[in-house]
This record gives structure tokens, C-alpha cells and sequence, in this order.
């Protein structure tokens, strides 16, 4: 009886072999795959499915265009209020204060001037000292944005003024130093600024 069993295990074990070859192998004559089951070893193998790579979309950054558009970088006339920047300037004179390393009668000016020319000025106080269009001259406010070519303050009458930096010398005081700026040598972002060379006098065509 355990014979029979046996030998009838075998038989579907050979059954099983001869389909599973069949339907692995590519289509063939009957007479081939017995061929190539009796006298070659066959290699049963399986391929691995290929994960599909998805590319994660980076977040494209708005275009000038569209900031344009969005008005990304004006400033709501509700906020056109100097007292509302008053405690900006308060922070970038500490700012400056440790910049310098202290603003002492003592300190050399010439190195606090190149370390105020890369400095950021937005909370500055600047007041117009010279310009080619008398109408700027004596503007003074809080600095809250500063472009490559115009410098965005806000005057104690809550105005928004714009004044362009070329042909324009500006004042800015601080614990007692004064310092003079040349908007026409400083026509740069003010994130470009640090790695800029300036000479300490400047000059102005006016």
C-alpha cells in the first residue's frame, strides 16, 4: 500500500513538473519539452518587478512675474506707521552695537564704516543729505525694505517714501556716530553686500 502511494506521489510530482515547465518555458512542440526535460537541467528562475521610481516634484519658487502680480513685496498702507517700525529700530541698533563690538569715542571710524557698509540697514533711521532732486534732501524715516536701486522708509508722518540710492548721499547716526552713505556705490542687494569691497570714500555726481 505504501508502495502505491509512493509511486503515485511520484506521478503527480511529474505531472506537476511537466505543467509547470510548459507554462514557464516558451511554446514549444511536446515532443521538445520532454527532450529538453530528459536529457538538460532546467533552470527554474523568477525575474523581480522593476518599482517604478516616482520623482518627487520639487516646489518651484514664485517668479518675479507672479511676485509682481501677488504684490509679495509691498507694504500694506495699513502698516505705513513709524511707531509700528519703532521697535525694529531699536533691535538693529543693538544689532550695530554688536557688530562694532561697542561704538566707542575711542573706535577707529574708518573700520566702523566698513563694517556698516555690509551691514543689514533695514530699522535704520537715514535721512537724505544730498541728492540731485532737491525734493529728497532732508527725508528722514525708518528703513523697512531696501532693493537694489531705492531704499523704502517710513518718515514720522506715516508716509511711504521711496528715494533712489543713485545720486543720493544718506545719514545714518547711531549712539552718537554718523556715518555717510553714497547710494551710488551701493547699488546692491543687501544680501550681496557682505561679499562686496567698498571704498571708504565714495563719490557722487551731483
Amino acid at each position: 500500500m505504501s508502495c502505491f502511494y509512493l509511486s503515485l506521489q511520484g506521478k503527480k510530482a511529474q505531472m506537476f513538473v511537466s505543467a509547470f515547465v510548459k507554462n514557464s518555458l516558451p511554446p514549444q512542440r511536446q515532443d521538445m519539452i520532454k527532450d529538453v526535460l530528459l536529457r538538460k537541467a532546467v533552470v527554474l528562475e523568477y525575474s523581480k518587478r522593476k518599482k517604478k521610481q516616482t520623482r518627487k516634484a520639487k516646489a518651484k519658487g514664485l517668479t518675479a512675474k507672479e511676485k509682481r502680480q501677488l504684490k509679495v513685496f509691498q507694504i500694506k498702507p495699513e502698516h505705513h506707521k513709524y511707531d509700528l517700525f519703532l521697535p525694529l529700530h531699536e533691535l538693529w541698533k543693538q544689532y550695530i552695537r554688536d557688530l562694532c563690538n561697542g561704538l566707542k569715542p575711542e573706535s577707529n571710524p574708518q573700520t566702523i564704516q566698513q563694517k556698516l557698509l555690509k551691514a543689514d540697514f533695514h530699522g535704520a533711521i537715514l535721512t537724505v543729505v544730498r541728492s540731485k532732486c532737491p525734493s529728497y534732501v532732508g527725508t528722514t524715516g525708518i528703513l523697512v525694505q531696501e532693493m537694489k536701486h531705492v531704499f523704502k522708509i517710513i518718515t514720522k508722518e506715516n508716509r511711504l517714501k521711496v528715494i533712489p540710492k543713485r545720486n543720493s548721499v544718506f545719514g545714518v547716526e547711531i549712539d552718537c556716530f554718523v556715518s555717510h552713505i553714497f547710494g551710488s556705490k551701493f547699488e546692491v542687494r543687501s544680501g550681496e553686500r557682505s561679499a562686496k569691497k567698498f571704498k571708504v570714500k565714495g563719490t557722487i555726481d551731483l
